[in-house]
């Protein structure tokens, strides 16, 4: 199963999607979130000059934007570019979860989070990419109480700007 070139997410079954995140992909509008996280963070002091970790990113943008793909694999992932998107990473909400969790009842998806059975056990074992490729597809299905009756709850989980702060000498900012 290849998650490029503008499938959707929906065109796959979502049972078979869990089992298949070896091969989960950057989208591209992660890149794009993690080159606005950097913009904010480390501001151009002349308006031409970009931080190391923006031309990393922006470098893998532009060639994804030339390739005409939507998605980049991890594996090979220039490593600033890894850590800046790290950076970004660790900066958003861990879990989907708004404590009201279905699967515990017998879901097979949650009503709170939007995450199957398997996505919700599993979890605490998934790289950051297989997260986000869970995280994209349910905002794109945007059915999960998250987004709609719960999102004050969703909002309140969000972290702080503490403890969000990049260190380049911690391990979880290295590359794989």
């Amino acid at each position: 199963m290849a998650l490029r070139r503008g499938g959707t997410l929906r065109d796959y079954d979502r049972r078979s999607l869990f089992f298949s995140l070896s091969m989960a992909a950057i989208h591209i509008t992660d890149i794009e979130a993690a080159i606005n996280h950097w913009r904010e963070k480390s501001p151009s002091p002349d308006g031409i000059t970009l931080a190391p970790e923006l031309r990393a990113l922006a470098e893998v943008y532009a060639l994804m934007v030339f390739h005409h793909e939507d998605e980049v694999d991890e594996v090979g992932f220039p490593a600033k570019a890894w850590a800046a998107w790290l950076d970004w990473y660790h900066s958003t909400p861990d879990t989907p979860c708004i404590a009201i969790c279905s699967t515990s009842q017998g879901d097979d998806e949650c009503k709170g989070c939007g995450r199957t059975f398997d996505e919700v056990q599993y979890w605490p074992a998934m790289t950051p990419v297989e997260k986000r490729v869970t995280w994209r597809r349910i905002t794109m299905e945007d059915s999960a109480w998250r987004f709609n009756r719960y999102a004050e709850r969703a909002r309140e989980a969000e972290p702080t700007a503490a403890e969000t702060e990049f260190d380049p000498d911690d391990e979880k900012h290295w590359a794989p």
